[in-house]
């Protein structure tokens, strides 16, 4: 399996189509339409291209696009701050033909490492490219487990489609699941020549028809903040707000850092959690 810089860019111009209907831009909703959304000529009509030039792009055999013209496009098919900033990404394969297919293993630094640990009450890890973990502290892992993963297995997308206990790890798992595809599709984005995503991509595709369906929805994300429920099997149900930060100087590096208020159920529970994990075994 493979992901191309001009299926993502036809592919996600098609799948952002698919879900403007013609009255909310001021076009005729009646008549026969064999396919839900807008016609390419209305998106090239409502951007002031040609059509046949909006049909060359969507097929990725377009000339170098301007931005002008992405800012036009993205305005008509009503595209967010991140699909926008992604259009600019796959539109433009040239600047990415270099990459590495196999990219170097990802290191976290010894500095990175010391400030996990530092964060004694609240659960932290480091994704990386293809959102694998990379590192994290005693009460993430007392939360999520890392330890126990074997190393091929620490990847968020793996866990969340092919761990069959995802689903009652994560009470909102159909949000979480939706999430995650978009987090792993903006990282196709911008990593389109990587063969261990594209490995990856098709295990997910193979092993899980949710991912499938996620996957060819094309949606992007980025992971910035939010909260998650968990039902841990030791503390009980534990809700989550989180934040991720940008690795200064890995840009390709994400700290997320579960941030429970003081005093809260999660908190208590969470404090009892880290009790538990710093408990000898009997």
């Amino acid at each position: 399996m493979d992901i191309s810089l001009t299926g993502e860019l036809g592919d996600f111009l098609r799948s952002r189509r698919a879900r403007i209907r013609p009255e909310e831009v001021g076009l005729p909703g009646h008549g026969r339409r064999r396919v839900p959304g807008l016609r390419r000529e209305e998106v090239a009509q409502l951007a002031g291209v040609s059509v046949d030039y909006y049909i060359r792009l969507e097929q990725g055999r377009g000339p170098s696009v301007s931005d002008a013209v992405l800012d036009a496009i993205g305005r008509v098919l009503r595209l967010d701050d991140t699909e926008q900033q992604y259009l600019r990404t796959v539109a433009r394969p040239v600047a990415r033909r270099t990459a590495a297919a196999v990219p170097a293993p990802q290191r976290v630094r010894p500095g990175l490492r010391l400030l996990l640990d530092t964060m004694e009450k609240a659960p932290a890890f480091v994704l990386g490219r293809r959102m694998d973990v990379l590192a994290w502290n005693a009460l993430g892992d007392a939360v999520a487990g890392f330890s126990q993963m074997p190393a091929g297995e620490r990847n968020m997308p793996r866990q969340v489609f092919l761990n069959p206990q995802a689903r009652e790890l994560y009470p909102d798992w159909p949000a979480v699941a939706a999430e995650t595809v978009a987090y792993l599709r903006l990282d196709a984005g911008n990593h389109p020549r990587d063969r261990q995503l594209a490995t990856l991509v098709g295990e997910l595709s193979l092993g899980s028809e949710d991912f499938r369906r996620l996957w060819a929805d094309h949606q992007v994300k980025e992971k910035t903040y939010g909260a998650k429920r968990m039902r841990h099997p030791v503390v009980g149900e534990l809700t989550m707000p989180y934040e991720t930060l940008t690795v200064t100087g890995e840009p390709d590096q994400m700290l997320v850092v579960y941030t429970p208020e003081p005093g809260s159920q999660t908190a208590d529970r969470l404090a009892l959690l880290a009790s538990w994990a710093a408990s000898p075994a009997v």
